[in-house]
C-alpha cells in the first residue's frame, strides 16, 4: 500500500544488524500470541518478520525500497506493507501488538506531515487494543556509544540525521523515567524495560534493568556486558574501552542509566487479571549470526539458561572446540566473576587474596584432571568464565567444550596467560615487576597459584590458545597462523588486542616512552664505559710510543734480547736431555 508520503530513494535497513533480529527479535517474537495481529513499525531486519509466522502482521516503513525488499522476502506468506508516514495507517485498524523497536525517529517521512516523537506515539498507542502490548526502543543520547564514540554526536553530517538530536530536544524522552511517564500520557502502562547493548544500531545484548540495578555484582551481568561490548566494537576506534566502562558502570549501578538503549514493554488498559511475568531477564546472542540467541530466565529465586531457536551451531568434529546447546540448562552459577576478583586485588596490591584466588583456580581445575589432563567445559574456563562463590568455583556458561583433552599446566597457563595480557597491555597497576614480558608473568602467575610452570609449557598454551580462538570464531589455517604471529608478538608496551582505545593507545605510548627511556640510558652508560676505555686504551698506546723510542727501552731491549735466546736454547737443552734419558731407561729395561 502506498498512502502518500513514501521515500523512493532511501534506505533505513543497516547492513550491521543481525539477519534474524538478535535479541530483538527474539523478544518480538515472545511477546506476540499465534494469530494475534502485529503492527511491525519501522525498519527491522527481515529474519523479524520470520521469527512472527505465527501472526498476521501489517508493516510500516517509510522507504519504498525496503517496502518492495520486505515484500519480495515475504513472497511466501500474506504480509502487507504500508510505505509511508504513520498517518497512512488505516484509522479503523487496531492491533494486538505494535513493535517499534527500530525507534520512533526512523518512521516518519520527510515526504509527509511531520508529527513528532509524542505524535508518532500517541498514533500507535491510539492503534492498539484494548490490553494490547507495545514493544518500543528509544536511543540514550548519554549512552556509553555517546561517550566512547571518537565523533562527538552533536557534529552528525550523515545523510541519515535530517535532525540531531540529544538532551537539548525537549521533544524527545531524555532517559528511562521520562519515556516511562510518555507512554503514561498517552494512556499505556509501562511494565518491563530492557537495557539494549553495545550500539543501538547493532544490538546483542539485552537485560532487564531491574535485574541491573540489583545484581551490580553478578558474576553473569558483568560477562555478558562486557563480551557484549568487546565483541560490538572489536577492531574499530573508540575514546576509551566499551568494555571496560560498561562493566565499571554495572559495579557503579549505573547500567541502566549509561545504556545506549532501551526496549520498554507496555501495556494498554484494562489489563487482563492474569499477567504474564515470563519475559526473560536477558537475551544474548553469541557468535556468528546463525550461532543463534541465550535467555535467561527467572525460575523461583534462581536464573536459570533457556537456549532460544534457531538451535545453536555445533562446531565439526576435527576442530579443537565445539559448542554445546545441550549444557545451558539448569541454573546459572551464582556468584562474582573470577577476573573482576583478580583485577581488583591486583589494584589494591593485595596478594593474599590473589594467592587465594589462583591456588583456589588451580585446585579446581585439578579436580576435574584425569591422568594429567582436563576434559569438556573446565578445560576451556578462563578467568572470563568462571564465577566465585566463597570458595566454590564454577563454568559459567559451560556450553563451549574442548573436543580433546588438554594438559592441566597447558590449561592453567593458557587462563594465566590471557590474564596477564589483560594486566599487561591493559596499563593495570599490579604487583610485580614492571619489567616481566607477558610469559615471564604467566610464570610468576603459576608461582602465586602454587604451580612451578615454565616459558616451553607457556608457549605451549599460546599455542593452543590460537587454536581455540581461531575454533571459536571460525577462522581458517592461515586465520590462525596469523592470530598465533599477533599474540607472540604482543609485549608489555603494546596496546590491548581488539578495540582501539585512545585511552589505552596512550598508556601503551606512556609505557613504550618508558621503556624507550631506559633503553636510551643503558646506551648512554654503555657508550660512556666504551668511551671512557677508548680513552684509557689511547693513553696506554702513546704511554707505549714513548717509553719505545727512549734509551733505557733500547738498552733493556739489548739485554732481555740475549736472555730470551738463552733461556730458549736452555728449554731446548732440557729437552734433548729428557729425551736421551727416557730412551736409555727403555733400553735398559729391554736388556
Amino acid at each position: 500500500m502506498l498512502p502518500g508520503g513514501e521515500m523512493l530513494a532511501w534506505s533505513d535497513l543497516h547492513t550491521e544488524e543481525l539477519t534474524d533480529g538478535g535479541p530483538l527479535g527474539a523478544l518480538s517474537a515472545r511477546v506476540v500470541p499465534a494469530g494475534a495481529r502485529v503492527l511491525l513499525a519501522g525498519p527491522h531486519a527481515p529474519g523479524v518478520l520470520d521469527r512472527l509466522a505465527q501472526a498476521e502482521v501489517t508493516c510500516l516503513l517509510r522507504s519504498h525500497v525496503d517496502g518492495v525488499a520486505l515484500a519480495e522476502h515475504a513472497a511466501h506468506r500474506t504480509v502487507r506493507v504500508i510505505v509511508g508516514g504513520p498517518a497512512g495507517l488505516p484509522a479503523d485498524e487496531t492491533y494486538d501488538v505494535v513493535i517499534a523497536t527500530s525507534g520512533l525517529d526512523s518512521m516518519e517521512s520527510i515526504e509527509g506531515a511531520r508529527l513528532g516523537w509524542d505524535g508518532v506515539l500517541a498514533v500507535l498507542a491510539d492503534r492498539l487494543r484494548p490490553g494490547g502490548t507495545l514493544l518500543l526502543r528509544m536511543d540514550n543520547p548519554v549512552g556509553l556509544h555517546r561517550i566512547v564514540d571518537i565523533s562527538p554526536w552533536y557534529a552528525a553530517r550523515d545523510d541519515n540525521r535530517w535532525t540531531v538530536e540529544g538532551v537539548l530536544d525537549a521533544g524527545h524522552p531524555a532517559n528511562l523515567d521520562q519515556l516511562r511517564s510518555r507512554l503514561a500520557d498517552v494512556g499505556l502502562i509501562p511494565d518491563t524495560a530492557f537495557a539494549a547493548y553495545p550500539h543501538p544500531k547493532a544490538v546483542t545484548a539485552l537485560v532487564a534493568t531491574g535485574a541491573l540495578d540489583q545484581g551490580t555484582s553478578a558474576g553473569l551481568l558483568d560477562a555478558v556486558l562486557h563480551n557484549s561490548c568487546a565483541d560490538g566494537y572489536a577492531d574499530q576506534s573508540v575514546l576509551q574501552d566499551p568494555a571496560r566502562l560498561a562493566v565499571d558502570a554495572l559495579h557503579a549501578g549505573l547500567a541502566s542509566g549509561l545504556a545506549p538503549a532501551w526496549v520498554v514493554h507496555a501495556r494498554r488498559g484494562p489489563l487482563p487479571a492474569a499477567e504474564p511475568t515470563d519475559l526473560p531477564v536477558a537475551l544474548v546472542h553469541t557468535g556468528p549470526p546463525d550461532v543463534g540467541g541465550i535467555e535467561v530466565v527467572t525460575a523461583g529465586q534462581d536464573w536459570h539458561w533457556q537456549v532460544t531457536q534457531p538451535p545453536l551451531r555445533t562446531a565439526p568434529s576435527a576442530s579443537p572446540a565445539y559448542r554445546d546447546p545441550g549444557a545451558l540448562t539448569g541454573p546459572v552459577p551464582s556468584g562474582r566473576l573470577l577476573r573482576t576478583l583478580l583485577l581488583d586485588a591486583c589494584l589494591r596490591q593485595d596478594l593474599a587474596q590473589l594467592r587465594a584466588l589462583l591456588s583456589g583456580y588451580a585446585h579446581w581445575l585439578d579436580s576435574f584432571t584425569v591422568d594429567g589432563r582436563i576434559f569438556g567445559a573446565p578445560a576451556l574456563a578462563g578467568f572470563d568464565n568462571v564465577v566465585v562463590d566463597g570458595e566454590r568455583f564454577a563454568v559459567l556458561d559451560p556450553s563451549w567444550r574442548a573436543a580433546a583433552p588438554l594438559p592441566v599446566d597447558v590449561a592453567l597457563a593458557r587462563g594465566l596467560w590471557r590474564f596477564a595480557t589483560t594486566l599487561l597491555t591493559g596499563g593495570y597497576s599490579h604487583p610485580w615487576s614492571s619489567t616481566l614480558d607477558l610469559a615471564g608473568l604467566t610464570v610468576v602467575l603459576g608461582g602465586v597459584a602454587g604451580r612451578d610452570l615454565d616459558r616451553a609449557t607457556v608457549r605451549v598454551a599460546v599455542e593452543t590458545e590460537a587454536a581455540l580462538v581461531a575454533a571459536m570464531t571460525g577462522v581458517d589455517a592461515a586465520g590462525e597462523e596469523k592470530l598465533l604471529d599477533e599474540l607472540n608478538a604482543l609485549e608489555p608496551n603494546s596496546p590491548p588486542p581488539g578495540t582501539r582505545s585512545y585511552q589505552q593507545l596512550h598508556e601503551a605510548w606512556l609505557r613504550q616512552r618508558e621503556e624507550l627511556g631506559r633503553i636510551q640510558a643503558v646506551l648512554r652508560w654503555t657508550e660512556d664505559l666504551i668511551t671512557s676505555r677508548e680513552r684509557a686504551l689511547r693513553r696506554a698506546d702513546s704511554m707505549i710510543k714513548v717509553l719505545s723510542g727512549s734509551v733505557s727501552f733500547r738498552l733493556g731491549r739489548l739485554v732481555i734480547t740475549p736472555a730470551r735466546w738463552a733461556r730458549r736454547a736452555a728449554r731446548a737443552l732440557k729437552r734433548r736431555l729428557r729425551r736421551a734419558l727416557k730412551q736409555r731407561a727403555v733400553r735398559g729395561e729391554q736388556q
